[in-house]
């Protein structure tokens, strides 16, 4: 429930202030006062557009302002946009510059579309698009379905679920499809790559190993020979019977002069020591060098294997990657990506079945859908024919047509047409195209009570509700608009004294006027001064005695309603 509205600078208003309550709101005024901009702010808190029009002369932005009381849901709402709730109530707010506007729900900004997510629900504004959008199709359908009621609603959310899971569906099978002679080209090539691959089977590092082992092969004679002169450099070499001094036989010297002093010394002791550290050393060098001259043996077969791998192994290198390495990780991407591809078919065949059984049970579900909507169509139009029959439309029609659609549709299998005759002798035709303007204002209201029972707790606005009527009819609406109230907060924009009076508060949008600029504000009336507003508005440009007596009958009868 909206409690307060804050207005500055918006059309001819430069700040007012106006406190809603439960029940039935009326505010009216002179013509141009600026009654409508009550109805423009509050649709800018429900996240309408916003106008830079809109913005007072000679002010630079406008703000509207308003408190909005928190239920369990939106405090929860706002919390997870980081606004906060004081007292219970969610202040929002609008900021109109020449630029761009900004939204504001509990003291943080947020987007219009989070704006609407947390109030759209909760505050209904009936304007003239309103009555304008009652002629569409769509929103016709949304009607009848809320007269359905919740039973309803469970198989339509359940029906659209469903609907989404299909369009998905097809949507990846057309993809599929589509993508057919491009995934078996694929599929081919990487079918290829992999047989070439698996035919040479490479193992981890093998080119980088051979190539290493060709290269030592290639330099055998060099190998031995060096390695050779340097065990000859060692140990010496038996079959030459030189008597060249050899690292060993020198290093044994050493250390035989230097153990004979290293009693006597501490620091030649642990130069002894080096020297025969070394000397082992060098005796165990000697025996690997040895074992490793014995093993440099020349292979030409072995060279001309490994020649002929290396080759098989560079024309893998040449398409896959750099290294082996990188060729054997191409080969298990492409392996997973060939499996991907190879199981495309039995996902084209997994969604075919899932679209033919998908298919069965939405037609299930619209099958309830319509049956639910015909019943509640027959009912919804009586109720709202006698809603008529008290708006001084006795011989009305309403009629909410259920035809099919040539196929499932995204909310049933449903055209809903709402037609209306305003009289016995003429067809139930579109309404859009045979009500008068005053003719929808009085069904929108209808249909408004009607439904009033699922409205506890929601705010509704109207603007222009009694268009084209007055007298009798504009009583009755008075009437429907506080048995409304009954159930829902109302606020009324009005220029009847006939619908005011049924009003369980009334505000006045006042003007005045230096010369140069208009200024509209509002007051709150009551007492004297509201039959005072009610006689002018029943009397013209003042109020009579006459006029006064009428309008106290007027809040009298509204009283006993």
């Amino acid at each position: 429930m909206l409690t307060e509205l804050r207005i500055a600078d918006l059309g001819v208003i430069g700040d007012a202030a106006v406190e809603f309550g439960p029940g039935f709101t009326a505010v009216t005024g002179e013509t141009g006062a600026g009654k409508t901009m009550v109805v423009s702010g509050l649709g800018l808190l429900t996240a309408g557009k916003a106008d830079p029009r809109l913005i007072r002369h000679g002010a630079s932005r406008a703000v509207v302002e308003g408190r909005l009381r928190a239920d369990d849901a939106l405090a929860a709402a706002v919390d997870e946009v980081g606004g906060g709730v004081e007292d219970g109530e969610v202040l929002l707010s609008r900021v109109l510059t020449g630029a761009r506007s900004r939204a504001f729900a509990g003291g943080v900004q947020v987007t219009l579309a989070g704006l609407d997510a947390l109030v759209g629900e909760r505050i209904t504004i009936h304007g003239q698009s309103e009555q304008l959008r009652l002629g569409a199709a769509d929103r016709q359908r949304e009607v009848l379905d809320a007269c359905a009621g919740a039973a309803l609603a469970d198989i339509l959310a359940d029906y659209r679920d469903r609907w989404a899971q299909q369009r998905a569906w097809a949507s990846e099978l057309a993809e599929l499809d589509a993508a057919a002679q491009e995934r078996a080209r694929e599929l081919a090539l990487l079918e290829f790559g992999l047989g070439e691959i698996e035919r040479v089977d490479p193992q981890p590092a093998e080119d980088a190993a051979l190539a290493a082992e060709q290269r030592r092969l290639q330099a055998v004679d060099d190998l031995r020979l060096a390695s050779r002169e340097a065990l000859v450099a060692l140990v010496g070499d038996d079959e030459a019977y030189s008597e060249a001094p050899t690292a060993l036989a020198l290093i044994g010297a050493a250390r035989k002069a230097l153990s004979g002093i290293a009693d006597a010394d501490a620091t030649a002791g642990a130069l002894a020591r080096r020297v025969e550290e070394a000397s082992f050393l060098l005796a165990d060098t000697a025996g690997d060098l040895a074992s490793y001259l014995a093993g440099l043996d020349a292979d030409p077969a072995r060279l001309e294997w490994i020649a002929a791998r290396l080759a098989a192994l560079q024309g893998l290198t040449r398409k896959y990657g750099a290294t082996i390495d990188e060729v054997l990780a191409w080969a298990g991407r492409a392996a997973s990506e060939a499996g991907r591809l190879a199981g495309t078919d039995d996902r084209i065949a997994h969604l075919q079945s899932a679209l033919a059984q998908g298919q069965s049970a939405l037609g299930e579900l619209a099958a309830r859908i319509t049956a639910a909507r015909h019943r509640a169509a027959g009912e919804f139009a009586r109720l709202v024919e006698a809603e008529l029959a008290a708006l001084a439309m006795p011989q009305a029609r309403l009629v909410f047509d259920v035809s099919p659609l040539t196929g499932l549709g995204p909310h049933g299998a449903d055209q809903i047409s709402l037609l209306f005759a305003a009289n016995p002798g003429s067809p139930p035709a579109p309404l859009a195209k045979v009500a008068s303007g005053g003719e929808l204002s009085r069904v929108r209201l209808a249909l408004e009570v009607v439904l009033a029972d699922g409205a506890d707790g929601h705010t509704f606005v109207f603007d222009e509700v009694d268009a084209g009527v007055g007298g009798a009819v504009a009583l009755e609406i008075g009437r429907r608009l506080s048995r409304l109230a009954r159930h829902a907060q109302v606020i009324v924009v009005t220029h009847l004294a006939q619908v005011a009076a049924f009003a369980d508060r009334h505000y006045v949008v006042h003007k005045t006027d230096d010369g140069q600029v208009t200024t509209s504000g509002v007051r709150e009336v009551s007492g004297e001064a509201r039959v005072e507003e009610l006689a002018r508005m029943m009397a013209g440009l003042g109020a009579t005695d006459v006029a006064r007596a009428h309008a106290a009958e007027l809040l009298a009868e509204a009283s006993r309603t």
